[in-house]
């Protein structure tokens, strides 16, 4: 039986993302990411530009057993440059066995003006809240510039690190397996505050201005199958609670508000990967 993919629509200000339990077929991804299907190039590129549609690769990655699950597209502030702009496809390949409840996936980014190469990342998606991960430093990612035999080597490279998801899975594992103390807890959460809202400098006094939320906020669960003082879900509350936003905060001046979700694609890869290196480095620190 088919579920309905989540229709596209703005998470934030500034992208759209389409999610399904099932492979999207090409038109539910035109609906939330039509530079996938960019025509031609943007007119600022040059010549050695080797402009290949991105729904192009998808489609050999296709053939070679590789599905769509979720596609985003940023937006563009630059007249005209919104059909060509970066996007992101989270694909599984067929070959998987799904005995876990986490499923590992391939992450495609691209765009047609010149933001972004062909690059690809390891990710993970947890089926219980939907949360998409991005592995840290595990699996290197892997660049291909616009020129040459691009589809070639972007399935290449998804093999690549198809093959490295078993190494994945042993450190997935270990965080599992470690519990944290709640001052732990606390302190991971501490460290997560800062990379979501960083420095917040008031520039009257020189001081600090304190982040929306708590560190504890940070902690809370979602749903009772995040309940737990593993590293392995103490990182995966955390994650939700700080990519997906919603809590309720205070801003700077006493304010009531509530935490803004990570729109950006490159916001949110850059933050996501932080927060994984962020519990290697807790595991490293309990082994």
């Amino acid at each position: 039986m088919y579920s309905t993919p989540t229709l596209a629509t703005r998470f934030s200000r500034n992208t759209r993302v389409m999610r399904g339990d099932h492979p999207l077929n090409e038109d539910q991804m035109r609906a939330a990411a039509p530079s996938i299907f960019a025509e031609g190039k943007h007119a600022s590129r040059s010549e050695r530009y080797t402009y290949i549609p991105t729904i192009d690769v998808l489609r050999g990655l296709r053939k070679e057993g590789f599905e769509p699950f979720m596609v985003a597209q940023g937006a563009s502030r630059v007249e005209g440059k919104a059909e060509f702009t970066k996007h992101m496809i989270r694909m599984r390949h067929a070959g998987q066995v799904q005995t876990r409840p986490e499923a590992n996936e391939i992450i495609l980014i691209n765009s047609h003006d010149g933001a972004s190469s062909y690059q690809m990342l390891a990710g993970m998606f947890r089926f219980v809240c939907c949360n998409g991960l991005v592995v840290g430093e595990v699996v290197g990612d892997i660049r291909i510039p616009h020129k040459g035999n691009i589809q070639g080597e972007v399935i290449e490279g998804a093999f690549r690190v198809l093959d490295e998801f078993e190494a994945v899975g042993e450190h997935t594992e270990a965080m599992k397996a470690l519990q944290l103390a709640p001052a732990e807890e606390v302190a991971f959460a501490t460290a997560a505050l800062a990379l979501r809202f960083g420095e917040r400098t008031v520039e009257e006094t020189g001081g600090h201005k304190p982040a929306p939320v708590t560190a504890e906020q940070l902690i809370e669960a979602r749903r009772p199958e995040d309940i737990g003082h593993s590293l392995w879900t103490t990182f995966q509350r955390v994650q939700e609670n700080v990519i997906r936003g919603g809590q309720p905060g205070r801003s700077a001046q006493g304010r009531r508000l509530q935490t803004r979700p990570v729109g950006s694609i490159d916001r949110g890869v850059s933050l996501n990967r932080a927060l994984w290196m962020l519990a290697e480095e807790m595991r490293k620190l309990k082994a």
